[in-house]
C-alpha cells in the first residue's frame, strides 16, 4: 500500500515550550501512514530558508520520500501556538509561505508519479484545489481534509472539492451530532464518496450516502501520558485509510459498512497513540529567535 501526501508543510512553533516542530497536514498523514507500515512519500514545495531544510530533513528521517519535492526561493510556513490542558491553541500563521504561494502544478510526469500511489492526500492548507480534477482522473484514491473553518464549508467550496474526492475529512468537535451528520450528508450529496467527521472526545462519524456509522474516541486514561492533541486528526485519518486500503478499498471499489466500522476503530487507536507524542511527530528543537507571523518579535 502506498500513500502520497500532497501539499502543505509547516513549522509548528510552541511559544509556551520555546520549541518548534515539523508538521503540516499533508506531511503528517504521510508520516503516520508510514508508521502504520505503508510506503509513503511527500510531494510539495520547501522554502530555501533554514526552516525549509529543517522540514525536509525531519520528514526524510521518518522514512518518507521527498525526492520529487521542489525548493523555491522564499520563506517557510510557520504557525505559532501554545498548549492549554493538552489542547493546542493556535495564535498566528504566516499564510504558509512559499509552499502555498507558489505550489506545485502537476504536469504529466508528476501525474504519472501520483498514479503510482494507492491514495493521494491533500488539504485546505495546500493551495491544491486546482489540481484535484487532475488527480481525480487517475486510477488512484483522493482524500482531502476540509478542516474546521467556516470558509471551507460554503456550498461553493464544497462543490469545488467534493466531486473530486473519494474521502473528505471534516473536523467537527465544535458541532453537535445532528449538525455533524447533516454536514457529512451534504458533502456526500455534493460528490464525495465517503465523508468522515472527527469530534475529539465525542468520537467520529462516517457517512457514505447509504449508511452512517459512529465510533467512540479512545481516551488517554494513563496518568501523565497525555502530551497534546497536535496531529490527532491527521493520525485518525491515517489509521482510517490504512485500514480501508488493507481491506481492499480501491478507486471504483467503495468500502462496505463492516470495513468502515472497523476503520473507525482503527482511526481511534491511531489518534489515541498520537496524543502521547510531542508535536506532530517529534524532531523538536529549541527556538533561537521566535518571530510572530505579524513580524513582531516575541519578548
Amino acid at each position: 500500500m502506498r500513500v502520497l501526501g500532497f501539499g502543505d508543510n509547516i513549522v509548528d512553533r510552541f511559544v509556551d515550550r520555546g520549541i518548534e516542530y515539523p508538521g503540516g497536514n499533508s506531511v503528517n498523514v504521510a508520516v503516520y501512514a508510514h508508521r502504520l507500515g505503508l510506503d509513503a512519500a511527500y510531494l510539495g514545495v520547501f522554502g530555501d530558508d533554514e526552516l525549509g531544510g529543517f522540514l525536509r530533513a525531519s520528514i526524510s528521517a521518518q522514512g518518507v520520500a521527498t525526492d520529487r519535492c521542489v525548493v523555491r526561493a522564499g520563506e517557510s510556513g510557520v504557525s505559532t501556538l501554545r498548549v492549554d490542558d493538552g489542547e493546542r491553541i493556535f495564535l498566528g500563521f504566516n499564510g504558509g509561505g512559499v509552499t502555498t504561494r507558489e505550489p506545485i502544478i502537476l504536469d504529466d510526469d508528476l501525474l504519472r508519479y501520483a498514479a503510482s500511489f494507492d491514495l493521494v492526500h491533500s488539504s485546505v492548507y495546500s493551495a491544491a484545489e486546482s489540481e484535484l480534477p487532475k488527480l481525480a482522473g487517475l486510477d488512484t484514491l483522493v482524500s482531502y481534509d476540509l478542516s474546521s473553518e467556516d470558509e471551507f464549508r460554503t456550498p461553493a467550496y464544497l462543490d469545488r472539492i467534493c466531486p473530486h474526492a473519494d474521502l473528505v475529512l471534516l473536523s467537527c468537535s465544535h458541532l453537535g451530532e445532528a449538525a455533524t451528520r447533516a454536514l457529512l450528508a451534504d458533502a456526500v450529496r455534493r460528490g464525495a464518496g465517503l465523508a468522515l467527521a472527527t469530534r475529539g472526545e465525542e468520537g467520529a462519524i462516517a457517512h457514505d450516502g447509504r449508511v452512517t456509522l459512529a465510533a467512540p474516541a479512545r481516551r488517554v486514561t494513563e496518568p501523565g501520558l497525555m502530551v497534546d492533541t497536535m496531529g490527532c486528526g491527521d493520525a485518525f485519518l491515517a489509521g482510517f485509510v490504512a485500514h480501508l486500503l488493507r481491506a481492499g478499498w480501491r478507486a471504483g471499489a467503495a468500502p462496505g459498512p463492516d470495513a468502515i466500522g472497523s476503520a473507525l476503530r482503527a482511526g481511534a487507536r491511531s489518534a489515541h497513540d498520537q496524543c502521547l507524542v510531542e508535536g506532530a511527530f517529534g524532531h523538536g528543537r529549541p527556538v533561537v529567535a521566535t518571530m510572530w507571523p505579524s513580524g513582531d518579535r516575541e519578548k
